[in-house]
């Protein structure tokens, strides 16, 4: 099956893949992590599983990723959230349950707040919201001078040979797009599941219960794997996402 693709608001086309399910459920949205692509492990999977049930997927490439337009250097979480409503607004019809993994559960969140009539229910998989806040104390001196000087930082990446690349433009934005920012519950109502592992060297296995503490929603689960890292990919991880799917499905009304 070949990808298709849509122009957003920029004119730059969205890689994604569409399956039209064939029985009456939300359709799935997965929503993947900085600097991954639709055809990692989780985005196929469930992709895989959904079909086996009937039900609509899609999976994308935000800009700057896989094979999406754009250079990554550029992104901002204000411009990937709108590559995730431009899918939301152009390509799927009815009620959705979003699928957030790291940086994706940010923009899922984000998404949830601008479209809240149609996000159905939300799934966060090590969910990662507001996570630009912290990487400039965290960096090392070094990249600290580097985004002093020139605007952009390079992290070593355990997921790739490639380095990760934090410029002063991510950091701008990403403040202007904090979702938990202040006392104020945070008005997101769906169902919600949040998966998260305790080994994870990422994101701090705390902030799945932040995030169910700090939203409006009664109907949150939060589902801690004590032997999980960050990726949450796993044979028996992938297992329990599609579980949580599954349940969410049965929370839609």
């Amino acid at each position: 099956m070949s990808h298709k693709q849509i122009a957003n608001a920029k004119g730059q086309n969205l890689a994604y893949f569409h399956h039209q399910g064939t029985k009456d459920l939300p359709t799935v949205l997965f929503c993947g992590g900085f600097k991954s692509d639709m055809m990692g492990s989780k985005a196929t999977y469930l992709e895989e599983r959904a079909i086996a049930r009937g039900q609509s997927y899609v999976r994308f490439d935000y800009t700057g990723h896989g094979l999406s337009d754009g250079d990554f250097v550029d992104g901002t979480i204000g411009a990937w959230c709108d590559d995730a409503l431009t899918i939301i607004d152009h390509v799927i019809q009815g009620p959705i349950v979003i699928v957030g993994s790291s940086m994706g559960g940010w923009i899922s969140l984000l998404c949830a707040l601008k479209r809240p009539e149609r996000i159905a229910a939300l799934m966060g998989i090590a969910a990662a919201p507001d996570f630009t806040g912290r990487i400039y104390d965290e960096l090392p001196d070094e990249q600290k001078r580097q985004m002093d000087e020139i605007g952009r930082a390079e992290i070593p990446n355990d997921y790739s040979d490639e380095p990760y690349i934090f410029t002063r433009a991510l950091l701008e934005d990403g403040e202007e797009n904090f979702v938990f920012n202040g006392d104020d519950v945070v008005d997101i109502r769906c169902p919600v599941y949040l998966v998260q592992g305790v080994l994870d060297s990422e994101v701090p296995w705390e902030t799945a219960s932040f995030i169910s503490e700090n939203i409006a929603s009664d109907n949150v689960i939060v589902e801690i794997i004590k032997d999980a890292t960050h990726s949450v990919s796993r044979e028996q991880d992938l297992i329990r996402l599609n579980h949580a799917i599954e349940y969410l499905n049965t929370q839609v009304a």
